[in-house]
């Protein structure tokens, strides 16, 4: 077995969510799920089949996001893993449970901008998500003007009254 680190391409501030599942239905039920919560949502999906013919399955609202999503699933390749690249505006907080309620939905790796690695590890067969690396480690504890400027914030961009 080999484990391997397979960084995502996206441009900077692209957010996107990483889950597995286990069913072919999932393209459908996310596709359904994401354009129910959210109107006008942009976004592209890709999903590993694991069996049967093996394809990569995709659908979306926005050919940029499809293709991201395309590349970076045949990238991982991991079985019935997922992946959805979320257009200009959007973002995992408004979508994440919608996504974790779908009936296929297992697992949520990840749901970022930042910078993230995919570990995986390929057996010659198949290929497993292990976890991920996202992000940059800490650079220290927040102080009490960085409590202050973390409040602001969420209540500055509406997430906080």
């Amino acid at each position: 077995m080999e484990i391997l680190s397979i960084p995502i391409d996206k441009p900077e501030d692209t957010n996107f969510i990483l889950g597995q599942s286990h069913f072919i239905k999932t393209v459908e039920d996310i596709h359904e799920a994401l354009v129910a919560s959210v109107p006008g949502i942009q976004f592209g999906l890709a999903f590993c089949e694991a069996s049967g013919m093996c394809l990569i399955r995709w659908s979306g609202t926005n050919d940029e996001m499809i293709e991201l999503a395309k590349k970076n699933a045949a990238a991982i390749g991991a079985g019935h893993s997922f992946i959805i690249f979320l257009g200009d505006g959007f973002f995992p907080i408004n979508v994440l449970n919608t996504v974790k309620n779908v009936p296929e939905v297992c697992h949520i790796f990840c749901a970022t901008a930042n910078m993230t690695q995919v570990l995986v590890a390929d057996t010659g067969a198949s290929r497993g998500i292990l976890g991920v690396a996202e992000g940059f480690k800490p650079k220290g504890v927040e102080s009490d003007g960085d409590i202050a400027w973390r409040k602001d914030f969420l209540r500055r961009i509406g997430y906080k009254a």
